[in-house]
């Protein structure tokens, strides 16, 4: 994997992860209709949910990053590419923007996918009540597809990666990291997210971010300066560990 990839992999894990108050916010209400009744066994809702709004994700991921994927076939050369990887990098500025409480763009883009919204949720009703697992995973198969500002800002970082399996794996990183707050809202759900409430958290969440996308722009306009034996080997493990 080269390093500009695992930039963009480690930005999404940490979106996902750091964006627990969003994340609550949008899903936290159904995950609790879901899981609440169910007692004990809630987890066990919980993780067949999340594992079909993941699959969503990932799906989407692999969509628009096979989009990319024919843009670059399109126009081919290694500029296209490098185009391609600044415009991931300042995709994920655009994140940090919105992690941080600005990003006007990124709302618009909410509004519009809610046309489609509009035409996918019907759906979520043969699934409701959610009295059995396939049910839940079901329910989160179409509830994958709801408008969200974060969701978005990710998707066009996987669009930019120009690559259908690059972009899957975007979106798999952004799921897996929106995981733990959706799960504690099965078990704390008074509790949950109050830490990435914070703003000093949120802050260094969206600074991160936005390292992450510098490093994708200079491997974009810059790459001998990033040569996969040069810089890209010192930065992106020093990035990783501050994650541990």
């Amino acid at each position: 994997m080269t390093g500009w990839l695992e930039a963009l992999l480690a930005a999404a894990l940490v979106a996902g992860l750091l964006g627990g108050v969003h994340c609550a916010a949008m899903c936290g209400g159904i995950v609790g209709a879901v899981c609440g009744r169910h007692g004990r066994a809630g987890w066990r809702y919980a993780l067949a949910y999340n594992a079909g709004r993941i699959t969503s994700y990932v799906t989407a991921g692999a969509i628009v990053g096979a989009a990319g994927q024919v843009g670059l076939a399109l126009r081919g050369g290694a500029l296209a590419h490098q185009a391609l990887m600044a415009a991931a990098g300042s995709a994920l500025i655009l994140l940090a923007l919105y992690m941080a409480g600005w990003a006007p763009l990124v709302r618009a883009v909410e509004t519009a996918g809610s046309v489609l919204w509009r035409r996918i949720q019907p759906y979520s009703r043969r699934f409701l009540p959610v009295t059995s697992l396939p049910r839940a995973l079901g329910l989160g198969l179409v509830w994958g597809w709801l408008p969200c500002g974060m969701v978005y800002a990710v998707l066009l970082t996987a669009l930019a990666t120009g690559d259908a399996v690059h972009g899957a794996l975007v979106m798999l990183a952004f799921g897996v990291g929106t995981l733990p707050n959706l799960l504690a809202i099965t078990l704390f759900v008074e509790q949950v997210g109050k830490w990435s409430r914070l703003r000093p958290v949120r802050i260094v969440a969206s600074a991160l971010i936005a390292g992450f996308g510098v490093f994708a722009i200079l491997k974009g306009t810059q790459p001998a300066a990033l040569a996969a034996d040069g810089l890209a080997c010192r930065i992106v493990p020093g990035l990783a560990g501050l994650l541990h």
